[in-house]
This record gives C-alpha cells, sequence and structure tokens, in this order.
C-alpha cells in the first residue's frame, strides 16, 4: 500500500536500520545471555519457535480439520514429513522462481478484461485505456483472493482484491496535468474483481464471456449493515440516511465465509481523504493528513473531507461480497469494527456460531475477534445459504485482544456502557463505539501490535495464528516498547504469533507463544537474528504478511518487504520477497517461491484437491517511492510481458507440479 506515513504501517520500511544496543535487561520478555541474545537470538521458552508451547496449548496436533470455509484438511499429513520440496535460494532477478518439477503462469494482470459480455477492451501497454474500460478490466495491485469451487476442481470463480494503484503506471503521463478522468480511472483499478477460470489439460484460462465476471470499485453501491448503520456520524449531503455507500477502497487481505461468500478488508483509507488544515483529534488518530496521498480530493468532493468529514467515516469496514451472484449488493458489515483491516477470517464455533477474526495493519495497533449471535443457518426455503446468512455478521459481540507477559490473553467487549466506553467518554452509543474502535481499545488497555496482518485458523484445535509484519518504530522515544507479545525494538523482521482459545473460540481467554521470529542469523544485533528453524542459507526471511494453510495442512507464509529497504542495510541477504512452507507441528520452514524485482507476494487459495495453487503478485518493479517514473515505467521491473516498452502488471500466477500432485509436497 501506499507507505510510510508514520501514523499508519511501515508498508515494510524501516527508516533505521542501524545496529543499536540490546534491549533493556530489565524487559522480561528478552532473554539476556552474556549481555546480548544467544547465536540464535534465544527468547524465553514462550517465544521457541514452533515448539510446544509451555503454558500447555499443544499447538499442532495431528488431526483433520477444516478451515472455517469448507476446506478439510488433514494436519497429520504434515507429521508425516509432507514438505518434501527442495528449497530454493534466494534470488534477486525480475523473475518467479519455483522448486523443480513445479511450474508457476501469469493468469490474470492487470487490465486483462473481466470477461463481461460485449465488453472486454484489451490492454494497452502505454497507459491509455479509459476510466469506463478500467471499469471492466483487472484492477491494480492484486491482493488477498480465494477460489469458488462450480461443481468440480477444473473449473471455478476467483474473487481478489485490489488493495490501490500507481498513477505513474496507470495513467500517460502520471499525475501531471491530474484531471477527474484520471481520479475515475485510479477509482475504477481499486476494489475487487470477481472471474470465472478453468483447467483445460495441464493450463488454466479465464472464461470470458462469463455470467459470473464483475467488477467492484470506488464508485460502487454498498449497503451499511450493522450498529452504525443510519448512525448520525455515517450521513452525508449525498446520503441523508447514512445506510448506502458508494466505493470500497485499499481492499486488501480477503476472508472466504463458510456460507459461501467473500470478506475484504478496507485498509489505509486514511490516505485518500485531505482538503482539512487542521484535522480534528477523531481525524487524526485515524491518520488523516493535510494532502491526500492520491490526491482524489482535488476533482471528486466526497473525498474533501473538509466539505464532507463523515465520509471519512463510512470507509475502514470489513465488506462482504457474494461472488456467486453478480447481481446482489454488497455489504459494510459495521459490527465487525473500523479499523485499517488488513482482512477477515471466518471460524466455526462448536453451536455453529461465527467468528470473524481481523488485525489491524498499522504500528501499534490491535487484534480483533466478532463473534456472531445468531447460527449459521443452511441453505433452504428458495435461498442460498449467502442469502439465508445475510445478517449474520450483523449482530454480535466485537472484542479485543489483550497479551500478557505470562503467555495468557483476554479478550476484552467493545460494548457501549461496559467499563470507559460511556456517553461520558465520547462514546454516544454502540454505533460510536464501533466508529472509534481505534480510540475505544486505546480506552479499554488492548496490547499495541507490530503491524498484524493475515492471520489463518486451525478450526479443530482452535488455533490462530497471526502475521506481525515489522514495526521500526518499536522503542523509539515516545513510542511503546519491546513488550511480550512484541518482543523487539526496532523490530525490522516481523514475527508470527498464535494463540489457542480455550474451549471454544467464543472463548474470552486464550493462550498464546510465538511461531517465529523472522530474520537473518548472520546479523550482528540481537533483534535482527530471528529464531527460524532449519540452515540460514535456505529459510532466512523478514516482514512476514500473507499467511494461509492449504488443504494438506502446511502453513504458508509469504513476505513484504518494501523496495526502499530490499538489498539493504539488515535485509541485505534476503533478495525478493518470497513464499515459505512451515509445519506448524515440527518448525521446518523451507523457501518455496521467490517473486519478480520489488514485488510483493500475496494472495494464495487452492482448488479443494491441492493440485491447484493461485497467488497474486502485486506491484513488479515497486519504486522506493511507491509511484513509478511515468518515462520510466519498467525502471526495475517488466514482469510478467517483458515486451519492449511494456510496463510491470500485478498478477495472479498459477502454480502447479509437472506430476499433477499436490502442491508442496
Amino acid at each position: 500500500m501506499a507507505k510510510d506515513f508514520d501514523a499508519m504501517e511501515d508498508s515494510n520500511r524501516s527508516t533505521n536500520l542501524d545496529i543499536h544496543s540490546v534491549s533493556r535487561p530489565d524487559r522480561r520478555t528478552l532473554l539476556k545471555i552474556g549481555g546480548s541474545f544467544g547465536a540464535m537470538g534465544m527468547l524465553s521458552p514462550l517465544l521457541t519457535a514452533c515448539a510446544q508451547a509451555n503454558v500447555g496449548i499443544g499447538f499442532g496436533s495431528g488431526v483433520g480439520f477444516s478451515l472455517g470455509a469448507g476446506v478439510n484438511v488433514n494436519a497429520a499429513a504434515i507429521a508425516s514429513n509432507a514438505i518434501t520440496f527442495k528449497p530454493i535460494p534466494v534470488d534477486a532477478q525480475d523473475r518467479i522462481v519455483v522448486p523443480d518439477g513445479y511450474v508457476a503462469v501469469a493468469l490474470a494482470q492487470w487490465g486483462e478484461p473481466i470477461g463481461v459480455a460485449g465488453n472486454m477492451p484489451a490492454f494497452k501497454m502505454d497507459g491509455s485505456n479509459t476510466a469506463e474500460e478500467q471499469a471492466v478490466q483487472m484492477g491494480m495491485h492484486h491482493d488477498g483472493l480465494h477460489f469458488y469451487d462450480l461443481g468440480n476442481t477444473k473449473r471455478g470463480l476467483l474473487a481478489m482484491n485490489h488493495e490501490y494503484v500507481d498513477d505513474g503506471l496507470l495513467h500517460v503521463g502520471g499525475m501531471k496535468d491530474w484531471t477527474a478522468d484520471k481520479v475515475k480511472k485510479s477509482q475504477n483499478a481499486h476494489g475487487i474483481s470477481v472471474i470465472e477460470v478453468e483447467q483445460m489439460g495441464d493450463k488454466w484460462n479465464m472464461v470470458r464471456p462469463s455470467k459470473f465476471a464483475r467488477r467492484i470499485t470506488a464508485n460502487t453501491p454498498f449497503s451499511i449493515g450493522g450498529p452504525a448503520a443510519g448512525h448520525a456520524m455515517m450521513k452525508t449531503a449525498a446520503d441523508p440516511a447514512g445506510r448506502t455507500i458508494l466505493g470500497t477502497l485499499n481492499n486488501c487481505a480477503s476472508g472466504k465465509t463458510p456460507w459461501g461468500t467473500y470478506l475484504s478488508g478496507e485498509e489505509n483509507f486514511a490516505f485518500y481523504f485531505g482538503g482539512v488544515d487542521k484535522p480534528d483529534a477523531h481525524q487524526l488518530r485515524w491518520g488523516m493528513r493535510k494532502e491526500a496521498f492520491f490526491a482524489w480530493d482535488k476533482h471528486d468532493a466526497r473525498f474533501d473531507a473538509g466539505k464532507n468529514p463523515n465520509e471519512y467515516n463510512r470507509f475502514g469496514w470489513v465488506v462482504e461480497v457474494d461472488p456467486m451472484d453478480p447481481t446482489s449488493i454488497p455489504i459494510k458489515r459495521t459490527a465487525l469494527g473500523r479499523a485499517a483491516h488488513e482482512g477477515a477470517w471466518v471460524a466455526v464455533t462448536k453451536d455453529n456460531r461465527a467468528v470473524v477474526y481481523s488485525g489491524e495493519d498499522a504500528r501499534f495497533e490491535y487484534i480483533y475477534k466478532f463473534v456472531s449471535r445468531d447460527t449459521i443457518k443452511p441453505a433452504g426455503n428458495g435461498l442460498t445459504q449467502a442469502q439465508a446468512n445475510h445478517e449474520l455478521l450483523d449482530h454480535g459481540t466485537l472484542y479485543v485482544a489483550r497479551y500478557d507477559a505470562d503467555g495468557t490473553g483476554t479478550w476484552i467487549p467493545l460494548v457501549h456502557g461496559t467499563g470507559p466506553l460511556t456517553v461520558a467518554n465520547g462514546f454516544a452509543d454502540q454505533g460510536e463505539v464501533l466508529i472509534k474502535s481505534r480510540q475505544a481499545c486505546d480506552a479499554l488497555g488492548a496490547t499495541k501490535m507490530d503491524r498484524p496482518e493475515w492471520l489463518a485458523i486451525n478450526q479443530a484445535t482452535g488455533e490462530v495464528y497471526a502475521t506481525l509484519t515489522n514495526n521500526s518504530q518499536r522503542g523509539d522515544v515516545g513510542k511503546p516498547s519491546a513488550d511480550a507479545a512484541n518482543p523487539r525494538n526496532n523490530n525490522v523482521m516481523g514475527q508470527i504469533i498464535r494463540w489457542k482459545e480455550s474451549k471454544d473460540f467464543d472463548a474470552i481467554s486464550f493462550t498464546w507463544n510465538h511461531l517465529v521470529l523472522a530474520g537473518d542469523p548472520t546479523q550482528a544485533r540481537a533483534e535482527a537474528k530471528g529464531n527460524i528453524k532449519g540452515n540460514p542459507k535456505d529459510v532466512v526471511f523478514a516482514c512476514p504478511d500473507g499467511l494461509t494453510f492449504a488443504p494438506n495442512g502446511v502453513l504458508w507464509i509469504q513476505t513484504d518487504m518494501h523496495a526502499s529497504q530490499m538489498y539493504k542495510g539488515e535485509l541485505q541477504n534476503i533478495g525478493n520477497n518470497q513464499m515459505l512452507a512451515c509445519n506448524p507441528q515440527t518448525g521446518e520452514v523451507r523457501r518455496f517461491l521467490t517473486g519478480p524485482t520489488n514485488c510483493e507476494i500475496t494472495g494464495a487459495t487452492w482448488t479443494p484437491d491441492g493440485r491447484t495453487m493461485f497467488i497474486n503478485i502485486q506491484h513488479p518493479g515497486e519504486n522506493a517511492s511507491d509511484r513509478s517514473d511515468p518515462a520510466n515505467p519498467n525502471k526495475f521491473s517488466n514482469w510478467p510481458d517483458y515486451k519492449s516498452g511494456g510496463r510491470p502488471r500485478s498478477s495472479t500466477v498459477v502454480i502447479r507440479k509437472v506430476d499433477g500432485g499436490v502442491i508442496g509436497t
């Protein structure tokens, strides 16, 4: 995403890669050995990589489980050495590298027509496609995605997010001569795509035309569900009822529900709003600046917060889409809270209620879960299952996590009238608690995390995993210092935390530890070493971001180092961003894939048989400033087309084994 912006995410950027002293010896989270960490950056027993927890968690039991969306997993398979591919080395070239015996092919690049009958404009390599054409083409900067089976493993739908845009690539001349048409094209390159795909022989293709083909953009009408629907803080001159919103934006990771819908998080929405010389306390808490990074406010008054202050409150939600019904109206689910949502992932309680986990990709922000009031309904009475559960996520309780130093934790409810969440403290009602969820979590004393991004759920064991990508500001003057859950100051490398809910997913208590601290053991600074299990040459990595269980129980990790920090300082040995396979029982990690220059590896989904994997390559050729030079668009990358006069294009990639076997084995 548009990076840095001090109040928001690192975007995997670190501004201080220099070596500094080890954390203070009075910090209980760090084990001092002779004035520094041990050779592998040893931490307390709570922080051991993939080991059995010392607090009775029992991670990684070898039982079959569902991933909360109908994906059956046999975790026992990974106990029998299911990760058998030979790990690949670090790579820094403009290409995708996979192990011997695998092939990776670009399938759906930015600008490809999605398959709307009678409206399939071809992509123009010079950036001259119109805003109207972009509205029916694949959006830019592919991110989270999921596969929806259409009756067999060889045909289905892919629903995916388009997080943000690089205006230097998107337009002829970039942002020079900024116009309303360029703003509209940028808006139409955001949002969500639904495409149909089919396997013919060994090759996957887009099905065009397709009755399912759909683009949801920053101008698509959304309804509002939950307690904030109709709230005074959601009303605008264009929508005095506060119940209809145009568009979704900065959509990052995604989740697939057991009832067949698609959940998408609206992440760093603050970067789209400007027009306020002196933002108020509420606006500042959410990262508003005087000048919007994307400059939409110059030609679209919706994004001028001086003229339309409440429009700001209408973004930052989890949105729900029914990919099987292209006529359905997508919904913003306010009961799940307003946040810089990375995404949303669903577990199911023993009594069949939905539990939705989400993280907020920003420094010192929070991890949430929502527990539905009602149970998941089956299809019937002429309704699909998606239709039968149309209001399921509008009623329930939202919680925020507190991680205690003894390896236990508590889910604290964000309920109006509870504790400090009162009128006297600036929360008029439940709608306002949800609109001001950051302020509510501040008041409740939740744990401020190191950029919680993707989550992954083990349905059977009650385990949840989350990537904490990095936080170079941890320990800075005036900022929180290292704590048990976030154990490193100047956290350049990131870590993966996991917890086990007590009894069931609706529990208010849990136990936790760390799966792994990312890093490079060859670095001098103790906080940069990490504790990755395996041969450092094979498994060194930094900035974990994407996190997904495969059908066979392998946990896949994807990384997102920013172009400004790659190949430099403490990240000098790590090369391009990568995808790794992890056995969550043993801690074994193997590098499976490296991507093109300056790209992010993100999104992972499988066909039900586990023999085809789809991933997304986002922003190949990313510029350190997050905007390419329109006069030299392929300066850093020309993937995947490698054409003269071309430009890099985000793309969905299909990965298969040459022998047709299960991915990762």
